[in-house]
């Protein structure tokens, strides 16, 4: 197996933001270290932001790991989906090919909703056509598919 081409850059950046949520805080605590009213109040306050960026991240790293063990299992059996759309000279994929290989991993996803890899397959229909938001939720789904087959 081999290491995503994003993996490092993400961990430098997760390393970032563990740093910048490491000195927030050590902010907050100071600023309940006060023991004014304001102090509290506004270090409480700063203290629910790096406890929410935590759990964001996590989750994100969750996923990252169930979508590249989802990934090694279709690659196994030689089934990951294949990126053969036309693409112009400037690299970008072409809108009408996207949108009809869309139309074909949908409807494998209505014939057979309960299996993750049409779900997988999906996202990638959905990332090709530049729909980030329901490629995210469409790998979501497959995780969720798949953990429930376990």
């Amino acid at each position: 197996m081999t290491r995503a081409k994003g993996f490092i850059p993400a961990v430098l950046v997760t390393g970032l933001l563990a740093i910048y949520v490491w000195a927030l805080f050590g902010r907050a605590v100071a600023l309940i270290g006060t023991g004014e009213f304001a102090g509290i109040g506004i270090g409480v306050a700063v203290l629910v932001l790096p406890v929410f960026v935590v759990v964001l991240v996590l989750r994100e790293w969750y996923l990252a790991a169930q979508v590249q063990s989802m990934a090694n299992e279709l690659a196994a059996a030689d089934e990951l989906p294949k990126d053969e759309l036309p693409r112009s000279p400037g690299g970008r994929i072409d809108r009408a090919a996207a949108d009809e290989a869309f139309l074909a991993v949908r409807e494998l996803v209505a014939d057979d909703p309960a299996n993750w890899k049409n779900w997988y397959h999906l996202a990638f229909a959905y990332e090709a056509a530049g729909d980030r938001g329901r490629a995210r939720k469409s790998l979501r789904k497959a995780a969720a598919l798949r953990r429930a087959l376990k």
